[in-house]
């Protein structure tokens, strides 16, 4: 791997980390102001707003500029959204604007993969990438939980500076704490190198952007390999996305676990993904990644299976297992979906419009979870139809990417070996 590599590798750690961290404190701030249980869930959505709005800028703003630079800017934002939580925003505001700086972020940390790496290398570096950030997230959700814990209170009351300049209560400090991990990471995004590759610039009138962005979904979503990627990452991140807040509520409904527990057995899922991600990255060629599919469907039906688990011993290896599975599962369909969108319309504009469709799921998912709550809905309800979602749309995945080898065998195969001769590149 090149040496810019690990750099961008760095810089997504802490801010993601930071990112992870931000959410528990969040659902901790809002719990002890008494908030009802639907504004915590609404957290997800929330965060995903300014991916699916944005959608259509956002590609062609990481293609015009050097993506180091984008990232600097995207961190900068997520900065602003924690101090506006700090200073006494309604936290679903200002973690919306968190959301608007990881929004312009995404493309920018994916798109540079293909453009630095060579396509032999996008598997293992996807592989390595999201293991890094899988094991960010496990340190962020330790960390939010440990710093909302009755102990971390007892300990940061003790220090008279923070008083000093209006921070009071663990979840102030541990927002205070996580604007300079952000700032961390803005500045090793300074350090990332310039790849080479030419600038796309922005259009003189951004609304011109609205039809290139639907004609570059629109062929995505047309391509025989792509539409299977994308359908498949999108489902993915879309149930992922809310299962951590799931988890959480699941944790305190079934072991009777605070925040800080809960958080822990967040972490614990996070831990199976990074394994899978890993042996993903290691096992599966670019044009074997329809072959992970079914992973899909037993991973839904894993998902049912927590509603009859209450004895944290069985609960953990079990996450380990369920992580696992999605891990293995989204590396190289990831892979794949970033070869086949480079392709098609250049690395900014393709991971916009993954992210668009991943978010509006994560959006969808988590607005239907929020006001099912709201109605009385349980977390064990909410499993059972997230885990039903899963296996029908899995299925459904599984039957159009046969009906593509069926009727248009000719197509795919060409495509596959596309893959095949540029990873052996």
């Amino acid at each position: 791997m090149k040496r810019g590599f690990f750099t961008i590798m760095s810089a997504q750690f802490f801010s993601s980390l930071a990112d992870n961290a931000l959410f528990v404190v969040a659902v901790e701030l809002l719990r002890a102001n008494g908030a009802p249980e639907w504004q915590r869930a609404a957290l997800v959505p929330m965060f995903a707003l300014f991916y699916v709005v944005l959608a259509p800028f956002v590609g062609a703003f990481a293609d015009a500029l050097p993506k180091g630079k984008v990232m600097f800017i995207s961190n900068a934002i997520k900065v602003i959204g924690c101090l506006m939580m700090l200073y006494g925003s309604h936290p679903l505001v200002a973690y919306a604007v968190v959301g608007l700086g990881a929004a312009a972020y995404s493309p920018a940390k994916y798109g540079i993969l293909t453009e630095l790496l060579p396509p032999s290398q996008l598997v293992k570096a996807n592989g390595w990438i999201e293991g890094l950030t899988i094991g960010s997230i496990i340190l962020g959700v330790l960390a939010g939980g440990l710093l909302v814990s009755s102990q971390a209170i007892a300990l940061l009351h003790s220090i008279p500076a923070l008083d000093a300049i209006g921070i009071h209560g663990a979840a102030q400090t541990a927002i205070f704490i996580l604007v300079f991990i952000y700032a961390l990471a803005a500045a090793i995004n300074t350090r990332i190198p310039h790849t080479g590759v030419t600038m796309r610039p922005m259009p003189k009138r951004t609304i011109e952007l609205l039809p290139d962005f639907w004609s570059c979904n629109n062929r995505l979503w047309a391509d025989k390999l792509g539409q299977m990627s994308l359908a498949t990452t999108t489902l993915f991140w879309g149930v992922s996305g809310n299962l951590r807040y799931i988890v959480l509520a699941w944790a305190a409904a079934a072991l009777g676990y605070s925040t800080t527990q809960a958080s822990s057995l967040v972490g614990v899922v996070a831990i199976g993904t990074a394994a899978g991600a890993i042996i993903a990255s290691a096992r599966v060629r670019l044009d074997q990644a329809p072959s992970v599919i079914p992973l899909g469907i037993a991973m839904g039906a894993l998902v049912i299976l927590m509603n009859v688990i209450n004895n944290v011993w069985v609960a953990a290896p079990f996450l380990i297992l369920l992580g696992g599975l999605g891990g293995y599962l989204v590396v190289p369909m990831n892979a794949l979906l970033q070869h086949r969108g480079h392709n098609l319309m250049g690395a900014g504009r393709s991971i916009a419009v993954q992210n668009f469709n991943e978010q509006a799921c994560i959006l969808g998912l988590g607005a239907f979870y929020s006001l099912s709550t709201g109605l009385g809905l349980t977390a064990f309800g909410a499993i059972t139809a997230f885990g039903l979602v899963v296996m029908i749309a899995m299925f459904f995945i599984r039957a159009m990417h046969r009906r593509n080898l069926r009727n248009h065998p000719e197509e795919v195969e060409r495509l596959l070996h596309i893959a095949r001769s540029d990873e052996g590149h």
